[in-house]
């Protein structure tokens, strides 16, 4: 990452990037003028956010149907209900925790991660970040990224927590894109990074005004996109290059704009009352 003064701008003037973010604003604009968001958008926001967790459900290697999704009531069984369920509470917590992620965004991650790890009480590595010699699983990121030690990833958390105490005129999808891969990257729990990366993300784009009303899953398309791109451009990311960084947010912002257009279908559907 950059060392100059806001290196979150710095990567905003990536080749490539303005175009993304400029696609994503023109998608994100365009949904949230849709006739339907004036007087329904309630009901957008709450399918948004079952998409969104069922999409990073199907990237944590539980890739169930969304009407499976819908009707299931059982998530505590091990496995892969246990995974969508911790998708599903992920998304219902994002919302409650805006105005803390403001003032501490490790404390939002600590608690994310508590959220996503749900029945595992009385596991002291829950809700911290990993400590020398802890395992992860973490089973979509395979050994090709490697795994930083414990004392990288605490000294990269506080960075991470400083530069966004600090403040830039980075665009929102440049920031998001650098919290989830910072997270991905880094992996600081002992398990579900990923799902806590990509509810980061959330937070960060709901926060920033971009997607006031989260109605724009951009985990719907991370899973339409699927797992071997998602890795491919993470991959970017963790190299460090301008062009891996520029390759990363590209990718985050195509999935936002997939989102959108999931989200923008939803208002058709409730147009012709058919959902």
């Amino acid at each position: 990452m950059s060392t100059s003064a806001d290196p979150l701008a710095a990567l905003a003037a990536l080749p490539g990037v303005t175009e993304s973010v400029n696609a994503v604003r023109t998608a994100v604009d365009r949904v949230y003028g849709h006739r339907v968001m004036r007087r329904r958008s309630n009901e957008v926001t709450s399918e948004a956010a079952l998409r969104g967790a069922r999409g990073s459900a199907a990237l944590a290697g539980a890739d169930w149907a969304l009407e499976e999704v819908r009707r299931r009531t059982d998530f505590g069984a091990e496995g892969e209900p246990r995974t969508v369920g911790a998708a599903l509470r992920l998304t219902a917590e994002a919302g409650q925790l805006l105005s803390i992620w403001r003032q501490s965004p490790l404390r939002v991650l600590a608690r994310l991660h508590l959220v996503a790890a749900g029945g595992a009480e009385g596991d002291e590595r829950i809700g911290r970040p990993r400590q020398s010699g802890e395992p992860v699983d973490e089973p979509l990121i395979g050994s090709d990224l490697p795994l930083p030690d414990a004392d990288e990833v605490a000294g990269r958390l506080d960075g991470l927590a400083r530069l966004l105490l600090a403040g830039s005129e980075a665009p929102a999808l440049v920031t998001a894109a650098v919290v989830h891969g910072e997270l991905l990257a880094l992996r600081p729990f002992v398990s579900r990074n990923g799902l806590v990366a990509r509810t980061a993300e959330r937070i960060v784009l709901v926060g920033s005004g971009l997607d006031p009303k989260s109605i724009c899953p951009a985990e719907v398309g991370y899973a339409e996109l699927g797992a071997a791109s998602y890795m491919a451009a993470l991959e970017g990311y963790a190299s460090g290059t301008p062009e891996g960084m520029a390759v990363w947010i590209a990718h985050c912002g195509r999935a936002v704009e997939l989102g959108v257009r999931e989200s923008t279908a939803v208002c058709e559907a409730l147009q012709r009352g058919a959902a």
